[in-house]
């Protein structure tokens, strides 16, 4: 059984890949600073199958847990990478696809964030209300980089600082900015984003 699941999981990474190297833009990670753990996650297509977005993970693997003291010890940062793309149609020619913005990029990983979230107190039924809610709450504010809710930071991109949106919550932090060709978002916990880089992707085998 051992051998069969350390297969199966060895398949499930190399199909994983193999959806990013489809992709038309750089992939982005934290920079050779961090030396823990990297995995893959998941990539977003258009309806053409067109990679649009996906995203890297550093350190634990977060996990929804309704133990609050367990999320607590959890530390990760998740590095999103949104192709930067003007408003087109789709390849097909029956639609049109919408700009991609540092809005974009902040709503992704804000939505991110609350999908490895769940409050301790929160009765499992009413997760759903409280997820679409906290989504909601985290698309508007994705809409509103220049309000309250943000404040700036400059994180080095490919050695060279870079302006991003940051704002922090009580599940963990979001922050957003753009790098050569891609907008980049980042959301994490147990980790402080004063601390990160970032830095183009080389090598996929590093996180496959």
């Amino acid at each position: 059984m051992e051998t069969t699941s350390r297969a199966e999981g060895a398949r499930a990474a190399r199909r994983s890949a193999e959806s990013y190297l489809r992709a038309s833009f750089a992939w982005y990670g934290l920079d050779e600073a961090f030396t823990g753990p990297r995995w893959l996650m998941q990539v977003g297509t258009a309806a053409d199958g067109t990679v649009q977005h996906g995203s890297t993970g550093h350190g634990d693997e977060p996990s929804i847990k309704s133990d609050a003291s367990a999320t607590e010890k959890e530390r990760f940062a998740v590095v999103v990478t949104v192709a930067a793309s003007p408003v087109r149609r789709t390849g097909d020619g029956t639609g049109v696809l919408e700009a991609t913005t540092v809005s974009s990029a902040a709503w992704l990983a804000g939505s991110g964030l609350l999908a490895h979230t769940w409050p301790a107190s929160l009765d499992h039924a009413l997760r759903d209300h409280w997820l679409d809610q906290q989504t909601e709450t985290a698309f508007e504010l994705a809409d509103d980089l220049a309000g309250p809710a943000w404040s700036t930071l400059s994180l080095p991109v490919d050695g060279a600082p870079v302006p991003f949106h940051y704002r922090e919550t009580e599940f963990g932090w979001v922050l957003a900015g753009s790098a050569s060709g891609v907008h980049l978002g980042a959301y994490g916990r147990g980790m402080s984003a004063y601390g990160l880089g970032f830095s183009q992707i080389k090598d996929l085998g590093a996180y496959a």
